[in-house]
């Protein structure tokens, strides 16, 4: 069973990390979009801000059975520093995604200032994610 579990965490990872890489291109398209395709392109980023949301809650549970399965303990530091990290980008996430789409989808809004603040919002949580990646692969001793 164990192995089976490392496959769907690994398969989770990538399902959570993925979709990210799909909006990096669809940020330039927003700029100059309007009407049905601005809104085709909104719908996209909000699907693919859900699929790593929900991938992610598959990630953290097979992480957490994979914990139980392995004898690892919280105090590990690349679990415990993963987990801090974790939390902290549940609630960047929550803040950074959704309220801005939301925006962009009103008329008479700065859709620059909106879409820069999207796209520093990306890289930024894409950084996150490859520093828990990192931590997960590579299981630094932190302390």
């Amino acid at each position: 069973m164990y192995p089976w579990l490392v496959f769907i965490h690994s398969v989770s990872a990538m399902a959570s990390i993925g979709p990210f890489f799909i909006l990096i291109p669809l940020l330039r398209k927003l700029q100059s979009s309007e009407g049905e395709v601005l809104e085709a392109y909104l719908a996209s980023f909000t699907f693919a801000v859900r699929l790593s949301k929900h991938s992610g809650h598959v990630l953290v549970a097979s992480g957490l059975l994979l914990m139980w399965l392995g004898g690892w303990p919280w105090s590990t530091p690349w679990i415990f520093g993963t987990f801090v990290v974790l939390f902290a980008s549940l609630f960047f996430m929550a803040r950074a995604f959704s309220p801005t789409i939301r925006r962009l989808r009103q008329p008479d809004q700065d859709r620059s200032a909106l879409l820069r603040k999207l796209s520093r919002a990306l890289y930024l949580y894409l950084a996150v994610l490859f520093l828990m990646l990192w931590l997960m692969i590579m299981k630094p001793a932190l302390w």
